[in-house]
């Protein structure tokens, strides 16, 4: 066994107040030997103090690169895109082995400094799956802003900007609120992705509010499309990791195509990515500006926004550092071989740069 530094960064993304570890989770790592530094923070949803008092040491927040060489660096969103060498080991979500442009510049960095990368979205048990995910929360979330876009259209209004909710009773609340006055009769969705976990939470925004709802998996999207029965609901809700042989689902040519299609939920969000199953639109929307009209009429928006589990900011920290935890206990072994695969995954995209 080997004692272990986990140094938990304050995420420098606006609009991003999760965290990977909770308190009780740093305290059962501290009782099993950790080091355990937490940078202060005063956005983050959890309290600063609240680490402190499960034991862990308090840094200056944003001070990771001055953390000892021997340091794991653990985040969640992306690093300020400042061009330094990474000399450390990171936790956090890459998104730089799908040819991402962003991505190949973090990995030169990388590179640069001799660091690693353990990429969230590569820890993987046996099987293949991966063993913690924010895919349940990303899925609510996104289904809940693509329906406020939805109501944005019919009211012939310019979809607001989006903020955090205290739970998911809340937001559930508010969208019926919305809906109410609004007639939602033609209003049906179809989720691609529904089996799995960014799917299921689409899937529960929509029972919550009784949208009808299809759902769909492999096995109906094995045909390899087209698909036009995505065009004969009003709400797409994509879920599914793509890959090289992830059929496209809408074209740019079905735009002009009759269609009852009003709004993408685009919740995978990999739009620069060439396996982008909805090549209609190449960048993200934001907090801000949620939905992009990618026509007019009629009107057909994308939204396609990359941290939506911050709308849901504690229960999905929470929920994604329970998953977490027992695989963060793994880097105390040699070996280990969920954190091996990640840091093989990593050494054979390095070098291809």
């Amino acid at each position: 066994m080997t004692r272990q530094h986990l140094w938990v960064r304050a995420e420098q993304r606006a609009n991003e107040t999760r965290v990977g570890l909770s308190p009780d989770g740093a305290a059962s790592l501290l009782a099993k030997g950790f080091s355990i530094t937490v940078e202060a923070s005063d956005s983050r949803v959890i309290p600063t103090q609240a680490y402190a008092q499960a034991g862990c040491a308090i840094a200056p927040q944003f001070s990771w690169p001055e953390a000892p060489d021997d340091a794991i660096v653990f985040g969640l969103k992306e690093l300020p895109e400042d061009g330094t060498a990474l000399k450390h080991r990171h936790i956090m979500f890459g998104h730089a082995y799908k040819d991402q442009s962003a991505g190949k510049i973090l990995l030169k960095r990388f590179k640069a400094g001799g660091g690693t990368l353990y990429d969230l979205e590569y820890l993987t048990n046996d099987t293949g799956r991966r063993v913690a995910a924010f895919g349940y929360w990303a899925g609510f979330a996104g289904a809940a802003v693509a329906v406020k876009c939805w109501a944005a259209q019919i009211r012939n209004e310019t979809a607001a900007p989006i903020t955090p909710f205290a739970n998911a009773d809340a937001l559930t609340d508010a969208l019926l609120d919305e809906l109410a006055p609004l007639d939602t009769k033609a209003l049906k969705a179809l989720v691609i992705g529904a089996l799995g976990r960014v799917g299921t939470g689409a899937s529960d925004l929509c029972k919550r509010l009784d949208i009808p709802l299809t759902g769909w998996d492999m096995a109906e999207t094995a045909s390899g499309g087209p698909f036009p029965e995505i065009l004969e609901h009003t709400l797409f809700f994509n879920c599914i990791l793509a890959g090289p042989t992830t059929p496209v689902f809408v074209a740019k040519d079905t735009l002009e195509a009759a269609r009852d299609l009003r709004v993408i939920g685009d919740i995978a969000c990999d739009p620069d990515s060439p396996f982008n199953p909805i090549p209609i639109y190449s960048e993200t929307t934001s907090w801000e500006v949620p939905a992009r009209r990618v026509h007019d009429n009629p009107p057909l928006d994308v939204i396609a926004i990359d941290n939506l589990p911050s709308m849901l900011p504690l229960e999905s920290s929470l929920d994604y550092a329970g998953q977490l935890l027992s695989t963060l206990e793994g880097l105390a072994q040699e070996n280990n071989p969920v954190w091996g695969r990640a840091k093989t995954i990593f050494e054979e995209h390095l070098a291809k740069i």
